[in-house]
């Protein structure tokens, strides 16, 4: 039986891997809010654009607008885009709010195993960088708050055993 979408597993035609500009493998499939592929085709919601550096304060507003949009997905990206072009002595903090935005998406997701430990993780690499850093507000965040947050959303997700709203269950980073 063949794809009626295009290459061996549903992808381009001919099997060839999806290419950004740069030539690096990356999936040109739709998304949905919370990041799951879509078939090729379908409407999804606007990609959250990879590698854009943006200032400390930008970039915890547009995490945040996308957390409260119910985006924790794309919330990651961004994070993850201040992990990895931002200052040196910040990485873990932005690495410990991207996973706390990872666990955010698995917990809506309804992976009920993954999210909690998600969420566990990235509140104590964010405790641990707070603890290093000798802060607890940093770029206005408050982080202890983020912190409480990651546990308390973790500690729900297993009590329910049910997925989450993602819009609803946003964290207030400020």
């Amino acid at each position: 039986m063949g794809s009626t979408r295009g290459g061996a597993r549903g992808g381009p035609a001919g099997g060839a891997r999806d290419r950004d500009g740069e030539g690096r493998a990356r999936s040109a499939r739709p998304r949905d809010g919370l990041g799951r592929p879509l078939p090729y085709g379908a409407q999804g919601v606007a990609r959250q654009p990879e590698g854009i550096v943006r200032g400390p304060e930008e970039t915890v507003a547009e995490a945040q607008a996308l957390l409260d949009a119910g985006r924790p997905f794309h919330a990651h990206e961004v994070f993850e885009d201040a992990w990895k072009t931002g200052p040196e002595a910040e990485r873990g903090l932005w690495r410990g709010l991207a996973q706390l935005a990872v666990g955010l998406t698995h917990a809506a997701r309804g992976n009920l195993t993954g999210g909690p430990r998600l969420l566990r993780r990235g509140a104590g690499a964010v405790e641990e960088w707070t603890a290093g850093a000798g802060a607890v507000r940093v770029h206005g965040m408050d982080l202890p708050e983020v912190v409480r947050w990651g546990r308390a959303l973790a500690d729900e997700v297993e009590r329910t055993g049910a997925s989450v709203d993602a819009g609803r269950c946003a964290p207030r980073l400020r």
